[in-house]
């Protein structure tokens, strides 16, 4: 199993949402966060004041998917994500050694 944590503008959440439900992944958390990367944020102008804002809203998608769907998964992220622009984000996927659903204690795969 994989945790595939994708980092997307905001107004990309249900473009992403809808590309991962049609291959079946139904369940993910969503967490509003702030960042910046290479784009270093940028200035604005506040009853003429200058300022620097640093960290811009972005989402941060966190999903387990098995194995074999991994691939579809960042497929469907990569597609529904991309603007092309500077800022849309990054994909990371880390291993998942064990899962486990309260309710029922099912683990690993059964519990995804």
């Amino acid at each position: 199993m994989k945790k595939i944590e994708a980092i997307i503008k905001p107004f990309k959440l249900e473009d992403v949402k809808e590309a991962l439900g049609e291959i079946g992944i139904a369940g993910m958390t969503v967490t509003e966060v702030k960042g910046f990367g290479r784009q270093r944020g940028h200035t604005e102008i506040y009853r003429g004041s200058e300022y620097t804002v640093d960290f811009l809203p972005k989402i941060k998608i966190e999903v387990v998917v098995t194995d074999n769907q991994l691939d579809a998964a960042i497929q469907a992220i990569l597609k529904s994500a991309r603007t092309g622009k500077i800022g849309d984000g990054k994909i990371f996927v880390v291993p998942v050694q064990q899962a486990i659903r309260i309710r029922t204690e099912e683990r690993d795969e059964a519990a995804v």
